[in-house]
């Protein structure tokens, strides 16, 4: 199970800088690995979609967009992920009634939500070698986090920023960084979770931001996905809000916006959840997210629903990565 981002990490306090020589540690290693490192080429282009901070910020509903644009394109993709809260040792493929406490719960989700061929593996590169095996039809190649998997050679980089998970905007271990925040313009498009403040927007350096939206209005019923009903059918009402996503709130927020009246109960990222964490002792309904609900099918209470939603994107943005995909490999 993730661990729930520490406090200090929001601000620039005692415990923070008390850390601050590991990070330069962190920054160092981090620095002399990625010069050492060489990116290894596929037979077809791959796209990368990670981010620079620990923790959530919108990455699972931008691959399953840039499915749908390159699809629309005429593209036939794949998926790599690492399987975060899985336990496969080496490359598995994913199918999309996969048992998220094997494959983990953000690459089951894709291949249900895309019906997309998908691979997981901490070695990006032998998943993907595996994807190509097993599909030989896929002519690109999507890899979900992999910003900093350097080994694995990339043709485009999108990084997803979500400013709340940037904190202190200082380095593992002191704050949530994995990379700099400079980082940002090294990338080929910005795609902002929300709004971005002016320093992180002139961090980009000139590299194009596109704000995202997630949209979600028809509920799915967690153990009958085919059974739906309106968010709007609960305005009004009481309803317990479970999450175990990068930021909770931001799922507690979206439904006390549609009129719901939220009892809230976060988890860490990842959680392995259990009966018990359902059982709250009442018969109100229970809305939780897409990505909660794969691991909560075999045991959730009937009046249980998720709120898939889907990121609302600029044309914009889709047209760049197909400008470039378009242009040819690069030499990186």
């Amino acid at each position: 199970m993730a661990a729930r981002a520490p406090d200090f990490w929001r601000g620039r306090g005692p415990v923070a800088c008390a850390l601050r020589p590991l990070s330069a540690l962190f920054g160092a290693l981090a620095r002399r690995r990625r010069a050492r490192v060489r990116a290894q080429r596929l037979p077809v282009p791959v796209v990368i979609v990670g981010n620079i901070a620990v923790g959530g910020s919108g990455k699972t509903p931008v691959v399953a967009w840039l499915v749908e644009v390159l699809r629309a394109a005429g593209w036939q993709p794949g998926i790599v992920s690492r399987g975060h809260g899985g336990s496969v040792q080496g490359v598995a493929a994913v199918p999309a009634d996969g048992d998220p406490a094997t494959f983990g719960d953000e690459p089951v989700l894709l291949a249900r939500i895309t019906g997309c061929p998908l691979v997981v593996g901490r070695d990006r590169v032998a998943a993907a070698a595996e994807l190509l095996r097993n599909t030989p039809a896929c002519d690109v190649i999507v890899a979900d986090d992999g910003l900093q998997h350097y080994r694995l050679g990339r043709d485009i980089e999108i990084a997803v920023v979500d400013e709340a998970t940037l904190g202190n905007r200082w380095l593992l271990p002191a704050g949530p960084l994995r990379e700099p925040l400079a980082r940002l313009a090294e990338v080929d498009l910005v795609i902002a979770h929300g709004e971005l403040s002016a320093s992180t927007r002139a961090a980009a350096h000139g590299v194009p931001v596109h704000a995202m939206r997630l949209e979600g209005a028809v509920l799915q019923a967690v153990n009958e996905p085919q059974r739906t009903r309106a968010l709007a059918e609960l305005s009004g009402q009481r309803v317990h809000a479970v999450a175990g996503i990068g930021r909770p709130q931001r799922f507690f927020d979206q439904l006390a916006e549609a009129g719901l009246k939220v009892i809230a109960h976060p988890f860490a990222d990842h959680h392995a959840f259990v009966a018990e964490d359902l059982a709250f002792g009442d018969a109100r309904p229970i809305l939780m997210t897409a990505k909660d609900a794969v691991k909560c099918r075999a045991f959730a209470p009937a009046d249980s629903w998720e709120l898939p939603v889907k990121a609302q994107i600029g044309v914009d943005a889709a047209t760049r990565i197909l400008e470039k995909l378009e242009d040819g490999p690069t030499t990186a």
